[in-house]
This record gives structure tokens, C-alpha cells and sequence, in this order.
């Protein structure tokens, strides 16, 4: 597939997500103004290599074909080097600093986002307690926070990533619908529902 990036239009490999370094250089170097890159310069960095072993731990990628591949055909689809997705965005970056703000301002509006929808979720799902006579708020709190992060203390959401606010907006919003539409009909019966999916929350928050 062809996907955008700003002004250019970079190939993408649907079967494993790697983009097409060669040719975002390619469309880079063509332009006329803006300093020539070389990517045997990117590789020749260290903390390139650092990344890569990085990426392959928490990534559990087992060869560096996971991580990148140099084609040997000479022209056609599949010419060039093709990189893994987050290695990609490394190789943007250190290609133009603009690619650089725009990545990192991305990744901030994401969290400052996915905050603002925990928050208005959380509020929802308060609002279907106000059913239950015996709820306890700071109960529910707690379990939220087990369940999310694996810990209960003050002010997590406010350092929690991507993924954790994804994950506790789901399970507010899952909670609440179960509450709103009579499937859990008690303060009991929620703070039962939170255990069970502690034990499981590894599954459901796939």
C-alpha cells in the first residue's frame, strides 16, 4: 500500500508493516534545498545498532530480517531497504528534524487525547454507580488501578502511556455499559466482574 508522509508517498508492505526506507531518501533527496542524506550514514551510527537490539528485545524479534531487510533487487516492488515500523520512524527522524517535531508533537496530542478520554470515560462510569446505594468510588478506583497498571497509588494516570490510558478508557466504558444495561445489577457483583478480569486482564485488554 502506498501510505502519506507529509508532502511524499511511501510504500508499505501489508503482510508485516515495514515501510520503505529507500524510498522516503529517495523523495527526500529530490527536493531541491535540502541537504543530501546517505543511508549507510544512518547506519553507520551507534545508537542506531543500540536501538535495533532494543527493539528486538521488547519486540520479541528474534533475527534482524524482523528489524530490516536489504533487498537485492535492483528496481521493481520490492527494491530498497524496507524497515521495520518503529525503526522507520527513527530513520524519518534523523532524515529531516521537521519529521523529528512532528513525531514527537504526534505522540504527545495522542496522550494528552487518550488522558482526555479516560477522564470523560471514568466520569460515565460514575455515573452508572450512582444505581448502586452501597458503591464505594475509592473501591472501584483501586480496582481500576490493579487491573491497568499491576499497582494502586495516587496520580498514575497522570504518567500512564498510550497504552495503559487505552487500556483503563476500555475498561470504564466496558464497565459501565455492563452497568448501564442491567448485566451487573450490583455493587457486588462489579467489584466480582473487576476480579475476575485482573486475573484475566492480560486477554482483555487484547
Amino acid at each position: 500500500m502506498i501510505r502519506s508522509m507529509g508532502q511524499f508517498k511511501i510504500k508499505q508492505r501489508t503482510k508485516d508493516g515495514f515501510f520503505n526506507a529507500t524510498d522516503l531518501l529517495k523523495n527526500w533527496n529530490s527536493i531541491k534545498g535540502n541537504p543530501q542524506r546517505a543511508l549507510s550514514k544512518f547506519w553507520e551510527q551507534d545508537h542506531v545498532m543500540e536501538f535495533i537490539e532494543v527493539l528486538m528485545a521488547e519486540e520479541n524479534l528474534h533475527t534482524p530480517l524482523e528489524v530490516y531487510v536489504k533487498s537485492r533487487a535492483s528496481r521493481g516492488e520490492n527494491a530498497g531497504t524496507w524497515m521495520h515500523p518503529l525503526l522507520f520512524i527513527k530513520f524519518a527522524m534523523w532524515l529531516n528534524t521537521k519529521f523529528e517535531y512532528y513525531v514527537i508533537k504526534y505522540i504527545h496530542d495522542q496522550l494528552i487525547e487518550y488522558r482526555h478520554k479516560a477522564g470523560d470515560h471514568y466520569r460515565g462510569l460514575a455515573r452508572a454507580l450512582t444505581l448502586f446505594e452501597n458503591a464505594d468510588y475509592g473501591k472501584v478506583a483501586k480496582a481500576m488501578n490493579f487491573i491497568v497498571f499491576g499497582i494502586h497509588q495516587k496520580e498514575l494516570r497522570q504518567t500512564a502511556n498510550a497504552q495503559q490510558l487505552k487500556a483503563l478508557t476500555n475498561l470504564q466504558e466496558k464497565l459501565a455499559f455492563a452497568i448501564d444495561m442491567g448485566y451487573i445489577k450490583t455493587f457486588d457483583e462489579l467489584i466480582n466482574e473487576m476480579r475476575r478480569i485482573y486475573h484475566i486482564r492480560k486477554e482483555f485488554f487484547q
